[in-house]
């Protein structure tokens, strides 16, 4: 059934006379008479009771009719709604790495999704450069990047937390005595690193000229499977602070780096895109939140 045809249908039955109903929707008689017609045939039933002055709807036409009027009424309301972007809807497309930042981002959503059960969300984990393909893809809306690099083509917002770095090992390695690693403490020792951070070269700076004598066995993308590499006593890795339970029941534990040395968490999402309603509005919950 056409929308259009819905509503000659309810011009005919409110005004019981197709004359009037033809000069109230600007079509000729024959063109209405015949779209009523058409109707009738499709759905093989009766409408009308002719009169020779009055239309008299049937039993199925008093049905349609009513169902028309809801049909009608929810169309032009979408419409409305669709005109003046008040609809709230959708998929929340996120990606990040892992950080206590993120909790931020999981606020702005617990607060979108409560108030607007019909959005949905989809969370992606990994590393800066992955997700930085997926946003330029449009398989994601948002992502949150740790560290520092250039966003010409991104909108961004600094999340207020910072990642600190420091060492994840067993609790009975000697360097967990510690209340802070050097970089001297780590001559010789077997580390793993993100892949993303080495990449970056972040530990030279950091280490000075001491960095060349680290013993890196490996990356890792994520640090929970490289804390269980970490659990048989292979190697410590270099990480940021609160990613793995190190409570004291724990048998692993993390000691920050001295100096120390931090890691920025960035909301970033591309300036070639019009966002709709629904990452309109996450962008203006994350604002109220962290600030």
């Amino acid at each position: 059934m056409d929308i259009r045809v819905l509503r000659y249908f309810v011009a005919i039955a409110q005004e019981q006379n197709i004359s009037h109903a033809a000069q109230l929707l600007h079509v000729s008689q024959p063109a209405l008479s015949r779209q009523i017609a058409d109707l009738e045939t499709e759905l093989n039933i009766k409408l009308f009771d002719r009169g020779h002055r009055q239309l008299k709807l049937t039993q199925e036409g008093y049905y349609l009719l009513e169902r028309a009027q809801e049909i009608i009424g929810m169309v032009d309301k979408t419409t409305y709604n669709l005109q003046k972007q008040d609809v709230v809807s959708g998929t929340l497309d996120i990606g990040g790495g892992e950080s206590n930042a993120m909790n931020y981002v999981m606020l702005a959503v617990q607060q979108i999704v409560h108030k607007y059960p019909q959005v949905h969300i989809n969370l992606r984990s990994g590393d800066a450069d992955l997700i930085q393909r997926q946003l330029d893809s449009g398989a994601l809306e948002f992502g949150i990047i740790m560290g520092h690099r250039q966003f010409d083509n991104y909108n961004s917002i600094m999340l207020p937390e910072e990642n600190r770095w420091g060492v994840l090992m067993r609790a009975d390695e000697q360097l967990a005595h510690n209340k802070v690693i050097t970089a001297t403490d780590l001559i010789g020792r077997s580390l793993i690193v993100s892949a993303q951070a080495k990449q970056r070269g972040i530990f030279k700076e950091w280490g000075n000229e001491l960095t060349d004598q680290f013993n890196f066995i490996g990356t890792y993308n994520l640090i929970f499977n490289a804390s269980l590499l970490i659990k048989t006593g292979a190697c410590m890795a270099l990480t940021y602070e609160d990613l793995v339970d190190t409570s004291e029941n724990s048998e692993l534990v993390f000691r920050p780096l001295g100096p120390k040395l931090t890691d920025p968490n960035i909301l970033i999402w591309s300036k070639n895109r019009r966002l709709p309603n629904v990452s309109r509005l996450f962008i203006e919950t994350i604002q109220k939140i962290i600030h």
